[in-house]
């Protein structure tokens, strides 16, 4: 065992270490992220939500007893009083959210924002009570007024409230739909109560009358199509009981009355409010029953999905400091072993050094083995990932959410690119194989969904050629570090072209950016790279053009540098003829040839093509509602805009 040995053994360790800690931290938001959302929805409810749902009942109380006081004898009465109370008491839990410091609640900043507004508007009620006090206000205006912080009151609900695409969620709009619904009946109450309390009814309230049932109907209508089967029922019980009946009466004969004067002949004040009060309260407690039967419902869940946040953030970090310390013991042991055994001698000129036998590390291999395990499970979990997210992506959801996802799935097959690479610098094979040859197009396609900036890649649309299945993924790789690398060193406003020559001995992909190019003495360096790796690890800054020189070699390809006719660089990789399959000769190989690096291909959930027939079936992702399409071949490859280019051009 040599230095170096020990410095490539621990550069391969840290690297394991940075993409194990990686995929855990991703793993750890991911799962966490739907628990955050159940706090944050929990703490709402408690510190914010029933103050809101008091607020709003004193807002209604008050506003329907100012009416009535400016319709009737202007003077301030005690029950106007107690309202009032009762609206400053429901205001003051309201100032107290506003300056509490939930650490729940740190996901909801909006939410906050919005409850200062209301807090800014109960501030400016005080101004209107005394303009009605005063008699300074008409009643229109007054109620005007209180409609507006109540409809502040309401805007405080968002999507904070909802974890996200979750049963809770849905059916915590439906609940908030309906105390909506519950509103437009509490205005109605406000305009038949002045009037009544005035006995006058005149045409622009009856305008409003008219358009406030109208409306309200509807909207409960509609409030009660999306609640649970439970609150269906109960709303259906409720529409047809005596809770509606009286009220249902009184609402058709104020509206089909000819005129304004005699609309409120035989109507009492005492019969409207048995009627609105049976009704609203009614509403009231429907809102209530749903609101917590959706609570019980959703809480089993709730612990399910709270234990497994546990477990992936928990358990999962205890693994990963499990294994980073036993590499660290690893690495100090082999150090401990090279110091016993003492430096390298220098080599003397011009003889040569005896061999020198190395010494035995307990347990290398099989902490190896372990390493090489964990990464191929991680590609599993990649793999069910990208197939989660391709189910996602087939639902119907909003414009902004199909880009989000297909961002998200993007990043997930740029991680697999690294997995995968960390497996094939180790050694190793990665898990995901084809056993029959696959269109070279798509292993271009695949390359390029593979990097970042995939928009400036154009891929020529002429490819007749397929290559052996068992060098897919090398191919894949190799053909994406030098994509990437050329995006890297050119322009951002400049393309990438990929496109494939016939040569004498196979086929060639060339890779040309439209970069500054290489001096002679950078590209002989690099070309000098490519074609000898060096064993112990990539030169400093030339990680990139090590791992396309060490992929190259795992498929028998040859990768060479050289100036483009544009005045950037163009990346040649030859693929040998034993790999190539022209569509025209009609001849396709069913493995791999006799001298084939690879191992024979194996069947079951790593392989992507379990057919073997050779053949791409597309996984369609499905757009939002006015989303774009893009197709995913059996390559797991994104179709990219690429891919639509390089369509319009057949």
């Amino acid at each position: 065992m040599t230095r170096n040995d020990v410095r490539l053994i621990r550069t391969r360790l840290a690297v394991l270490a940075a993409v194990l800690i990686t995929l855990w931290s991703y793993a750890a938001y991911v799962s966490s992220q739907d628990a955050v959302d159940l706090l944050r929805v929990r703490a709402l409810a408690d510190t914010l939500g029933q103050p809101i749902d008091r607020l709003i009942l004193s807002l209604q109380t008050e506003r329907r007893i100012t009416a009535e006081t400016i319709a009737g004898t202007g003077q301030t009465p005690p029950a106007l009083v107690g309202a009032r109370e009762g609206t400053d008491r429901a205001a003051a839990e309201i100032r107290e959210f506003t300056k509490g410091g939930d650490l729940r609640l740190l996901s909801a900043g909006a939410v906050r924002d919005r409850a200062g507004e209301l807090v800014r508007r109960l501030d400016g009620l005080g101004t209107t009570r005394s303009q009605v006090d005063a008699g300074g206000l008409d009643q229109g205006a007054a109620v005007d007024g209180y409609d507006e912080v109540i409809d502040v009151a309401f805007r405080v609900y968002g999507p904070e409230w909802g974890a996200y695409e979750s049963g809770l969620a849905a059916d915590t709009r439906a609940v908030i739909a309906l105390a909506r619904a519950r509103e437009l009946l509490a205005r109605e109450d406000t305009v038949v109560s002045a009037a009544l309390t005035g006995a006058r009814l005149g045409a622009d309230e009856r305008r409003r009358l008219t358009a406030l049932v109208s409306i309200q109907r509807y909207a409960r209508a509609e409030a009660a199509a999306g609640l649970p089967a439970d609150g269906q029922a109960e709303h259906q019980r409720l529409a047809a009981g005596p809770e509606f009946a009286a009220l249902l009466a009184l609402e058709d004969r104020l509206l089909l009355q000819p005129g304004t004067a005699d609309a409120l002949a035989g109507l009492t004040i005492q019969g409207w409010r048995a009627a609105a009060d049976a009704a609203l309260g009614a509403l009231q407690t429907l809102v209530t029953d749903t609101a917590r039967s959706s609570v019980e419902r959703a809480t089993p869940g709730a612990a399910v999905l709270i234990a497994r946040t546990g477990a992936v953030v928990g358990l999962g970090l205890i693994v990963v400091i499990v294994l980073l310390l036993s590499w660290a013991g690893t690495v100090r042991r082999l150090t401990d072993e090279l110091t016993r055994t003492g430096a390298d001698p220098p080599a003397p000129e011009p003889e040569t050094p005896a061999p020198v036998q190395e010494p035995a590390t307990p347990g290398g291999d099989a902490e190896r083995e372990l390493f090489l395990g964990l990464t191929r499970r991680n590609q599993v979990l990649l793999r069910d990932q990208l197939s989660l997210l391709d189910g996602m992506q087939r639902r119907e959801r909003p414009t902004e959410e199909t880009g989000e996802l297909f961002q998200l799935d993007h990043l997930t097959t740029r991680v697999r690119r690294n997995v995968e690479k960390l497996i094939t610098l180790a050694g190793a094979t990665p898990a995901r194989r084809w056993r029959r040859p696959v269109p070279l197009l798509d292993v271009a396609r695949g390359a390029v969904a593979e990097v970042p900036d995939y928009h400036r890649v154009l891929i020529a649309p002429h490819w007749p050629w397929s290559l052996a299945g068992p060098a897919v993924t090398d191919v894949i790789h190799l053909l994406a570090e030098l994509i990437e690398n050329a995006l890297a060193f050119s322009g951002a406003e400049t393309t990438v072209r990929v496109s494939g020559e016939q040569r004498p001995q196979g086929c060639a992909v060339l890779v040309v950016d439209d970069g500054p190019g290489l001096d002679a003495a950078a590209l002989a360096e690099a070309n000098h790279l490519l074609g000898n790796p060096p064993l112990d690890g990539p030169p400093a800054g030339l990680a990139g053009w090590y791992a396309a020189a060490v992929l190259a070699g795992r498929c028998g390809a040859h990768v060479s540098l050289r100036p483009s006719r544009r005045g950037g660089t163009a990346a040649i990789v030859l693929l040998p003829s034993r790999l190539i399959t022209v569509a025209d000769t009609g001849r396709a190989p069913t493995d791999a040839p006799p001298d084939s690096p690879y191992p024979p291909a194996r069947t079951g959930t790593d392989l992507t093509d379990p057919n073997g027939n050779g053949t791409l079936p597309t996984r369609v992702r499905h757009p939002g509602p006015t989303g774009p399409q893009h197709g995913r071949t059996s390559l797991d490859t994104v179709e990219l805009p690429v891919a639509r280019t390089a369509r319009r051009q057949q």
